[in-house]
């Protein structure tokens, strides 16, 4: 059976209140994701430990990052580098885009997501067997 973490009830509150407003490539992304568009569940703005991750799908323990223009500034890739690292030692799997990929390229993007989580629940179903 898999460990709930208790998330603090401040960090609940925060990513209760990121999820309105979006940012475009957010709303743009959520407008696929949602509902089970692409076949699996997705939770916006959902908080894992002290982070707030912006796309969550839990049966392929998959975190989905929208990245802007000040995800290219040095000290924010080596913060974005050290949060993914510890992310996937919990045992996550971390993928991201930017906000032109899914502007220009939002069916590649969907196609990637679909193959991730295929992927990751296939591996996760032979590990358990």
């Amino acid at each position: 059976m898999e460990k709930r973490h208790r998330i603090h009830p401040t960090i609940r509150q925060f990513a209760r209140e990121l999820r309105q407003p979006q940012t475009p490539a957010e709303a743009t992304l959520w407008r696929y994701l949602r509902n089970r568009n692409l076949q699996y569940k997705f939770r916006r703005q959902h908080p894992i430990d002290f982070f707030i991750i912006d796309f969550y799908c839990a049966e392929a323990k998959l975190l989905i990052e929208i990245d802007g223009a000040s995800h290219l500034v040095k000290g924010q890739i080596e913060y974005d580098q050290a949060r993914t690292e510890y992310l996937e030692e919990l045992g996550y799997k971390v993928i991201r885009f930017t906000n032109d990929d899914v502007r220009y390229s939002i069916n590649e993007v969907t196609s990637e997501i679909i193959r991730v989580v295929q992927k990751r629940i296939e591996e996760m179903n032979k590990a358990n067997s």
